[in-house]
């Protein structure tokens, strides 16, 4: 009688540790709670209860999304699953931004290509309306086949971009050499698939095959660390020397375009936070 009543106090506690864990995953990951649909008519579409969202691109219209809250610093996590095949002159944006005219925002573009050319995942850091803070990457994986995952860890003394936890880019908070940098703002989740055949695919050169549309990006896992608490472990997150050397192999391998190697683009000297041993 007595193991009975422990072996059913253990199943009924591992039972509710059950619940509750699948209670804290669903919060993390619902897009009815957490986002509204902006713009695409029907083109957004928010599917399996919440736990599934999807962009779709035509030659009408694309559509996008924006989270409910805004948020001043976190550890932001998004699954993304591409557009497959023939991408070319797509853009798949997911950023935080700020609103008003001296925005602040930090941005993941994925540039879409031709089949079996890479993916370009395009990064920028704007702060008070100024960017012109580009670092470009191929990525080591096909970012169509399966859902991989996108972070941005912003606190105030930098901002890292992750794929799947490997970090890709470090921009520091360098004011006291006056470089602006994001802290002021809250700042809204936003993310859109549009045509961008304009710029998007080797400079405009490949054009949007319509034949191929309807395009569709999906997005699943969305977590956001944003408690208001400045013990959080992620408020004085830096990178550990692991982080350090994936940091250098990912820049050495897979950054294809760096604003701070170029020379050309700034005549008069490159921007400060590039000769401030930056990792920007």
């Amino acid at each position: 009688m007595t193991s009975f009543c422990c072996s059913s106090n253990i199943s009924v506690t591992l039972l509710v540790s059950i619940l509750v864990a699948s209670l804290v995953i669903a919060s993390a990951g619902n897009f009815y709670q957490d986002f509204d649909i902006t713009w695409g008519d029907g083109r957004a579409q928010i599917l399996n209860n919440g736990e599934l969202l999807t962009l779709s691109l035509d030659k009408t219209s694309g559509s996008g999304f924006q989270s409910k809250n805004q948020y001043l610093f976190g550890k932001i996590d998004m699954q993304l699953k591409l557009v497959p095949g023939n991408s070319a002159g797509t853009v798949t944006a997911y950023y935080l931004r700020s609103e008003g005219s001296a925005w602040d925002e930090i941005d993941f573009e994925f540039l879409g290509n031709l089949s079996g050319d890479p993916y370009i995942l395009h990064t920028n850091v704007f702060s008070q309306g100024k960017g012109d803070r580009e670092q470009q990457f191929y990525l080591w994986f096909d970012p169509t086949a399966d859902f991989h995952t996108y972070s941005i860890l912003w606190n105030p003394q930098r901002i890292i971009f992750s794929v799947d936890g490997t970090p890709i880019r470090e921009f520091k908070n360098l004011e006291s050499i006056g470089v602006p940098f994001p802290k002021k703002q809250p700042m809204r989740i936003q993310s859109s698939l549009w045509n961008a055949d304009d710029w998007a695919t080797r400079g405009g050169l490949v054009k949007t095959d319509w034949s191929q549309a309807p395009f569709t990006a999906s997005y699943r896992n969305f977590k956001a660390d944003t408690s208001n608490n400045n013990s959080a472990a992620w408020f004085s997150e830096e990178l550990d020397s692991t982080g350090q050397e994936r940091l250098k192999w990912v820049q050495r391998n897979y950054m294809i375009y760096n604003y701070c190697s170029d020379t050309k683009r700034f005549p008069q000297g490159l921007p400060k936070e590039c000769t401030a041993s930056n990792s920007s």
